[in-house]
């Protein structure tokens, strides 16, 4: 008696607590979140490692007198040739911002070789680093730079580039969140058929994403982690992808549950008991393979790692408490109208999953030997993949500066209009110039402002920007001053800096994420054979949603490039959430295997029980990364569609037609060497598992 009153009292007051928990831990942490768009760095510097020769040259001109300087090139054009009326116009409004603001120099004009064109060149150290203030001094500038009556008047250079990529970023997070909880809630209402229930999964979501941000905020604090524009936003959609997935996987289970169980708190501890295993098995291999990338030589990278963990993690808890919780005080009518009665029987109906497995039984080796043919015609696509972005293809939308850069490139072919920076030794000062100068493809250079033991230096190299030409420049500066205790920098370098250690990362990270997930799966399967299984599948739709992007990206899309982390971030991504799937699946086929089905049964009864949760989840989670599609930005468009693509060619083709063949071609040995391939005994089990 004393036992079922505690046990009364537990199904109360269990629930409440953990609501109650929550509550006050999102009163705690709600002022944290807010800060969180505060923390983020999105110049191109703050990406690179510390180690990089342009991270060098940044660190070294914030120690200048004044501090960092804002660079921007003011750009009179009109077509047919410059007036004397617009001169006077461009010398005018260069003299309102010489008056206005603080200049290291008196800028000058640069007439283009036709006459069409004028470019000044304005510096200021006035904003220093404060991020408000360069803003303010760009947007003080592009209004005194006016033109009228057919002159054009554009504001570039570096100094308005960041100003524009900031502004981007800026309006990413509130954007990327709206869109994806739009999304997600007509899936969820299509998904469920309720008008009440979606409301739920997606209110714990947004409570686990406010969470993740203030987690977010205490790491740059506590630990100086790197938050970035595109981490902060890859964290929201895994918050919203992922946490739905689990939710599906949860309230599947739970309405299973009901059917069996009388009370709704039962029935919650059940379905807790029956896919908690899978669920954190799942998340743990994303969070095993995001922290993967701690070993990465950028920043943006290594700072990524920890903070899409913290997002994972976040939603893991909160679906895995809250969300139990809340559905627990809410009973049975959240389901309205489709209401689990208890002892009921769910609506028979034909499993489309259930005729998908039989049709690929019927022949698996032709299905398993067709589906890998398919994605290896797909991966042929990566062949079309074009080089690496360049900065000024990397907007939807070409903001300002990147016209500026454009017109710039077109009317002063002889020399680049973006200076590459090299800071010298002061002692050294005249023979790194001396040297500088005589460089293999330098048109000039100068010396900009010294002070602190370091000369500032202008090289302009006759090719354009972030060309062939000016990369062999760089590389050519940089052993030609070495030994002079020379740093090259600027924009150009550091695009080719960033170039370089994505590539290191590529040869570390993607050994980590495939050994750090093959022990999860190895532990969770107790098998050496399906963990490969489920590798090389995972692998396999890497390479093939890589091939469809170069199909889609440059011959439809018109981007002029690919970004030069699409290949590690995309391997990583797809890799851990694509085992996710291929967990639900061979989790539920080991328990039917336990319980005395033959590997045929058990892998047909796994995809007809599961089959509906995994597509409902991929489609949600394809559905939260192509939201990434919409942003301005290439590299996240890029990034958003190969994700998309990859999680539905996982969740359509290979978790219902090729892990399943495979399991039923392999038969017991997809469980080698665990008890499983010994043909063990059935444990028994007070009941069968029904169909989703």
């Amino acid at each position: 008696m004393g036992d079922a009153r505690t046990h009364a009292r537990r199904r109360r007051l269990v629930p409440w607590a953990v609501v109650g928990l929550w509550l006050a831990a999102l009163v705690l942490v709600g002022p944290l979140a807010g800060k969180f768009g505060e923390v983020q760095q999105n110049r191109a510097v703050d990406y690179l490692p510390d180690s990089a020769d342009s991270t060098q040259v940044a660190r070294i001109q914030d120690e200048l007198p004044g501090g960092e300087s804002t660079d921007l090139v003011l750009v009179y054009h009109r077509d047919g040739g410059l007036s004397a009326a617009d001169r006077q116009a461009a010398a005018a409004q260069v003299a309102e911002v010489e008056g206005a603001y603080d200049l290291t120099d008196i800028p000058r004009g640069v007439p283009s070789t036709d006459g069409s064109t004028l470019m000044y060149p304005v510096s200021s150290t006035q904003p220093g680093q404060d991020e408000e203030a360069r803003n303010a001094f760009v947007d003080g500038v592009r209004e005194i730079a006016d033109g009228t009556g057919g002159l054009s008047v554009e504001v570039g250079g570096p100094g308005a580039l960041g100003t524009d990529m900031g502004k981007v970023f800026e309006t990413i997070d509130g954007t990327l969140l709206l869109a994806t909880l739009g999304v997600v809630t007509v899936l969820l209402v299509l998904i469920y058929r309720s008008p009440f229930l979606w409301l739920v999964p997606l209110t714990v979501a947004g409570v686990a994403a406010g969470v993740a941000m203030a987690a977010g905020y205490g790491l740059h604090e506590l630990f100086d982690v790197t938050v970035t524009g595109q981490s902060g936003g890859i964290m929201t959609v895994l918050v919203l992808g992922a946490g739905t997935d689990y939710a599906l996987l949860l309230v599947s289970r739970y309405r299973e549950e009901l059917r069996r169980h009388e009370r709704p708190y039962d029935a919650m501890s059940a379905a807790l008991r029956g896919c908690g295993p899978a669920i954190l098995a799942s998340s743990g291999t994303v969070a095993a393979g995001l922290l993967c990338l701690l070993a990465a030589d950028l920043n943006s990278s290594s700072g990524m790692g920890p903070v899409g963990m913290i997002g994972v993690l976040a939603a893991l808890v909160a679906m895995t408490t809250l969300l139990p919780a809340v559905l627990v005080l809410l009973g049975r009518r959240v389901f309205w109208p489709l209401i689990p009665a208890f002892g009921s029987a769910p609506k028979a109906r034909r499993s489309l999953f259930a005729a998908m497995g039989t049709s690929a039984a019927r022949r698996p080796a032709a299905v398993l030997a067709g589906g890998g043919l398919l994605l290896g015609a797909l991966a042929l696509g990566t062949l079309n993949l074009t080089g690496d972005l360049k900065q000024e293809d990397s907007f939807t939308d070409r903001p300002e500066s990147i016209s500026a850069m454009r017109t710039l490139a077109e009317e002063y072919p002889e020399r680049s209009s973006r200076p590459l920076t090299v800071m010298a030794p002061t002692d050294r000062a005249d023979a790194v110039l001396a040297k500088a100068r005589t460089t293999e493809g330098v048109a000039d250079a100068t010396v900009v402002r010294d002070g602190g033991g370091w000369a500032e230096i202008a090289v302009f190299a006759t090719a354009a920007p972030e060309t062939a030409g000016e990369t062999r420049t760089i590389e050519t500066l940089r052993d030609t001053l070495d030994g002079h205790g020379a740093h090259v920098g600027g924009l150009s370098a550091q695009q080719l800096d960033l170039a370089h250690s994505e590539s290191r990362d590529r040869s570390v990270i993607v050994p980590l994420v495939l050994a750090a997930v093959f022990v999860i799966l190895m532990v969770l399967l107790r098998s050496l054979v399906a963990p490969l299984l489920l590798l090389a599948a995972v692998v396999a739709v890497w390479g093939a949603a890589l091939g469809i992007g170069g199909l889609v990206f440059e011959p439809l899309l018109g981007f002029s490039g690919t970004d030069p982390g699409l290949g590690l971030l995309s391997f990583v991504f797809l890799v851990a959430l694509g085992v996710d799937y291929g967990i639900f699946l061979l989790h539920r086929m080991r328990e039917e295997s336990l319980n005395g089905a033959e590997p045929e049964a058990a892998a047909l009864t796994a995809l007809r029980t599961t089959g509906g949760v995994i597509a409902s989840a991929g489609v949600v989670l394809a559905a939260t990364f192509a939201v990434l599609t919409t942003l301005p930005l290439v590299p996240l468009v890029e990034l958003g569609f190969v994700i998309a693509v990859g999680v539905l060619l996982d969740t359509f083709l290979v978790r219902t037609y090729l892990v399943t063949t495979a399991s039923v071609l392999l038969r017991r040995r997809l469980w080698w060497p665990g008890g499983l391939s010994r043909n063990p005994e059935p444990v028994p089990r007070e009941r069968q598992p029904e169909p989703v």
